[in-house]
């Protein structure tokens, strides 16, 4: 079940994980990955939202 909102401070920076239920993969292989980059490009891009840094694993997602 996703968690309630949080209150969204302007500058506030946020800590964003994405993980697969019971920590299974959540990509099948490198196209996948390479496919969910290009969205979250896409949706950084149109949002101006700042990715300072993050990771790509199998089984989750950091940024």
């Amino acid at each position: 079940m996703p968690r309630s909102s949080r209150i969204d401070a302007p500058g506030a920076l946020h800590h964003i994980i994405i993980r697969g239920i019971e920590r299974r993969k959540i990509f099948r292989d490198d196209s996948d990955k390479k496919n969910f980059l290009e969205r979250l490009k896409k949706v950084l891009t149109n949002t101006k939202t700042p990715c300072y840094a993050w990771v790509l694993m199998d089984n989750h997602f950091l940024c």
